[in-house]
């Protein structure tokens, strides 16, 4: 019977372990539907998960509902947007409440959150993305819906959220990250009591000023709560702003048309340290070991109604009298620190909070700073009434407070400002309302900062403020090799200040050596070398942006210009920043031994820079520009062994690279260049010691290139040079062609070569002929250069010139033998006419018929002598032989290597 017992025990046991075991596989699905459909029969959005699990054999006798990735996304109008995500929720409850009907409601006894994100809009018509709920008989769910879930959590956990609050009406963002919340109380009580810690990091921004930044704050709560009255007391509550304690009191009461709000708040004690408490760790370090005098208290309230049209009544009062503090590690204090500061709202409308700060000053040494204020307006058209008056010396703030190390102040600050203004005048550009006046004296300013890679030394600095603009009296100072003076107006400084505007004003700006790399910075990037390479490699980059903030005209002139390897003298024009372009205009310098004529612009709003010139320049030295200049060596390679001056008008465009030199691979454009020279180093080129060794009979130290001009083009990397002529003696050399930017060459040269450089042999065959017309007699050259520019290519076409050569000759040595026979005949017949005028009028009749017979057959004799003559000169294999003996003369006198002995006399001479 025992045994039996324990049987029917131990089957049941394992009964009920299996059904806990199975029973997740079964009602998985049934648990995801009741969840998706109470929630999107109630809502104007779509709410959904990845993943839904149930486990009940280890929370037995309550069962985990666990949901991934939830997403609940907006309808219109703020289609698409994410109002909810979590990556994970986790309910306990029990296990009863698994088998209850979709209509019954569930409780829920507790809530894990991990990673939620809780994101708030309003657009500026202001509609919310939180208004999701369904309207009243919309859904047919919705009446029995509202009783679904009755909220009975014994605790709840929120892990790493983040909620931001985004009103674009009004021009204010809040939002908290880092955020972890947990609470303890049994709320399905009417009246209970919830137990809160939460820690987060807040932000704040209103109307583009940002108040809050990640400012870390804790809060421990011990809250009242009431159901039945819907109302929320503080009991027992501590909460921390960056390291200030505050404890406060009071309650909320949710009212059916409005929230009541009744909530006091004070510092706990009034020690100074207090005050090094508002402000963030990172900048006030450990405030422990600080020993300060005096005191500082923070106390308020707010009261009222809070409903679409008020907020609470509220004020704050700040106040410091008479206090002091010293870092241990510094050797001066802060004394004499007074702060009596009120931010208030007496009315519960949002546009009447206003900021009254009565006194601020305080003293390092004998240095004094005072400032009064009143911020009225603050949520609407903002008034600002302000005065600041003062002498500083910027060195002792570091010695008296932990300034961050990169900023390291020097100099006498001296200032006395008084303003008045309002933000719609400002935003309006309606200057002329507004009321700003006194001076600003800066002397022997230093500032380091690791966006210079010199320091910054302002000598003396004077600021007038007028009612309308800033007058920049002047403006002395030096970095690196760097001096300069300015002066000038600014038109709308409260703009820039208050309302995001750019910077608008006319400056002149004089310097006597102006150095382009003292603005450059160098960012060094770190690559890791990979776990089996124990150093690791730097590589640095220059890089200049125009500021989008300028909006002005300068006008400058400088002595000394000194950019790369480039030094410019008498440097004057006109730069135009607007829109991250620098626009120059009627700009002249003296460089190379030359004058520079320059317009142009340079853009870095895009992530790559780019450019476009006009340059003109006039007497430039043609080898110092050309070795100077690594876009003009690629252009035209050759230029540089040239001695002698360049005029040239060029226009050019591309992008830049980041240190601002040209991107030869990007640019395009054409040059129009003229060579003032009479000299040639072709012992340093190539490809003219290539074309030397081929034509014997060109000297090219006796090009003549004066007067050349020539035009060039250049795109997608090929240099198309336009046909140009070189003289050389009494003959000219015609050169066309193009290369690359890898000088990669395709030029074709043609000379007309004059017979008499053709060589000793060919003008002994000429001197036989004996004919003047011989004199103009040429043969065309042509030689076609490829290959690089250090290892040239050099071939010739030779055929057709010596084809029409020997052509030449034999056509005039034919020609003058038909001369000569006709030159006898005529001779002869001359004779026979005059012997014949004796005879007697009876004989002359029958001498005349003699004569015809005679002329006939003597003119038709002399011509078929000469015919046969010169057809058989002109069929018979000796006249081949002559032209093979011409060609050869020719090609030996064009093409015969000197003898060293003949290079070295021609060289000497």
């Amino acid at each position: 019977m025992k045994k039996k017992f324990l049987k029917i025990v131990g089957g049941v046991f394992l009964v009920i372990i299996l059904l806990l075991i199975a029973a997740p596989f079964f009602l998985k699905g049934k648990i995801a539907g009741i969840i998706k459909d109470k929630v999107n029969n109630n809502i104007n959005a779509t709410f959904d998960f990845s993943e839904a699990d149930l486990t009940l054999f280890s929370s037995f006798p309550n069962a985990t509902v666990t949901l991934d990735n939830i997403t609940l996304i907006n309808k219109t109008p703020f289609e698409g947007d994410t109002l909810f995500a979590s990556d994970r929720v986790s309910l306990d409850m029990s296990i009863k409440e698994l088998f209850k009907d979709a209509s019954e409601p569930i409780a829920i006894k507790s809530l894990i959150l991990d990673r939620p994100l809780i994101n708030i809009k309003v657009d500026k018509e202001e509609n919310a993305n939180y208004d999701i709920a369904v309207e009243d008989g919309s859904s047919p769910d919705t009446a029995s819906s509202e009783s679904s879930f009755n909220l009975s959590m014994e605790s709840y956990t929120i892990n790493n959220a983040a909620i931001n609050y985004d009103d674009l009406s009004s021009g204010m963002f809040f939002g908290i990250t880092e955020m972890n919340h947990s609470g303890k109380g049994d709320l399905s009580l009417e009246n209970s009591e919830l137990d809160t810690e939460t820690s987060g990091l807040v932000s704040f921004v209103m109307d583009s000023t940002q108040y809050l930044n990640k400012n870390p704050v804790q809060l421990k709560a011990l809250i009242g709560i009431d159901l039945k009255e819907s109302k929320y007391t503080f009991l027992k509550n501590e909460a921390m702003v960056n390291q200030l304690a505050l404890v406060f009191e009071g309650f909320v009461k949710l009212n059916e048309d409005n929230q009541e709000v009744n909530i006091s708040f004070k510092t706990p004690s009034s020690d100074f340290k207090n005050f090094l408490a508002v402000i963030p760790e990172a900048y006030s370090k450990d405030i422990t070991q600080v020993s300060t005098t005096g005191n500082f208290t923070v106390a308020g309230e707010f009261k009222g109604i809070v409903d679409d049209d008020h907020i609470p009544q509220f004020k704050i009062d700040i106040n410091s009298e008479n206090a002091s503090f010293k870092y241990p590690d510094l050797p001066k204090a802060v004394r004499n620190v007074f702060i009596d500061t009120e931010i208030s709202n007496n009315t519960g409308i949002t546009e009447d909070t206003f900021v009254d700060i009565r006194k601020l000053s305080f003293m390092i040494d004998e240095d004094k700073f005072n400032m009064v204020a009143k911020i009225s307006d603050l949520m609407g058209n903002t008034k600002v009434n302000a005065k600041i008056d003062g002498k500083m010396n910027l060195a002792n703030i570091s010695k008296a407070y932990p300034v961050p190390a990169d900023l390291n102040l020097k100099g006498i600050l001296i200032a006395d400002i008084s303003t008045a203004f309002d933000m719609a005048s400002i935003e309006k550009k309606r200057y002329e309302n507004t009321k700003t006046a006194g001076n600003l004296k800066l002397s022997d300013f230093e500032y380091k900062s690791e966006e210079f890679p010199n320091p910054i030394i302002l000598k003396s600095t004077s600021v007038t403020f007028n009612p309308t603009t800033v007058t920049l009296n002047n403006l002395q100072g030096a970095t690196g090799k760097t001096d300069f003076d300015a002066s000038g107006t600014i038109n709308n400084l409260l703009g820039f200040m208050f309302n995001n505007e750019n910077i608008e004003g006319n400056f002149n700006l004089k310097s006597n050596t102006f150095s382009v790399n003292d603005f450059m910075v160098a960012e060094t990037t770190e690559v890791s070398g990979g776990a089996d390479m124990e150093a690791s490699t730097t590589s640095t980059e220059e890089k200049i942006k125009i500021p989008s903030f300028l909006d002005c005209t300068i006008n400058a002139s400088a002595n000394t210009v000194i950019y790369d390897n480039l030094t410019l003298k008498d440097v004057k024009g006109t730069l135009v920043i607007r829109d991250e372009k620098a626009i120059l205009s009627n700009m002249t310098s003296s460089i190379f031994d030359g004058k520079l004529a320059l317009n142009g612009e340079v853009s870095t709003k895009e992530a790559t820079p780019t450019f476009a010139m006009k340059l003109g320049m006039n007497s430039f030295k043609i080898a110092e520009t050309f070795n100077a200049l690594e876009m003009f060596r690629t252009l035209a390679p050759i230029a540089k062994i040239l001695q002698g001056t360049l005029n040239s008008d060029v226009q050019i465009s591309g992008s830049l690279k980041d240190d601002f030199t040209p991107n030869l691979n990007t640019i395009s454009g054409n040059i129009l260049a003229e060579l003032l020279t009479d000299k040639i180093d072709a012992e340093s080129a190539p490809l003219l010691t290539a074309l030397d060794s081929k034509l014997s009979f060109l000297n090219l130290d006796k090009l003549n290139l004066k007067d050349l001009k020539t035009a060039l083009s250049f795109e997608d990397g090929v240099v198309k040079v336009k046909p140009f002529t070189i003289k050389y003696q009494d003959f000219a050399i015609n050169v066309a062609g193009s290369h690359t930017f890898d000088q990669k060459l395709n030029y074709a040269a043609t000379i007309e070569v004059p017979a008499k450089y053709l060589g000793k042999d060919i003008n002994n065959i000429i001197a036989r002929i004996d004919e003047k017309s011989l004199e103009n007699l040429t043969i065309p050259v042509t030689a076609n250069i490829g290959g690089g520019y250090t290892s040239p290519t050099v071939t010739t076409d030779l055929t057709s010139g010596i084809k029409n050569l020997t052509a030449q000759l034999v056509e005039i040595e034919k020609q003058k033998l038909i001369n000569k026979g006709k030159d006898k005949a005529k001779d002869f017949i001359g004779d026979l006419i005059a012997k014949n005028q004796k005879a007697t009028d009876s004989t002359k009749k029958e001498n005349q018929e003699k004569t015809q017979d005679v002329i006939g057959s003597l003119l038709g004799a002399a011509t078929k002598k000469t015919d046969s003559t010169t057809k058989t000169d002109t069929t018979t294999a000796a006249k081949k032989e002559v032209q093979k003996e011409v060609a050869k003369k020719i090609i030996g006198g064009l093409f015969s290597k000197k003898k060293e002995e003949e290079k070295k006399k021609d060289s000497v001479q």
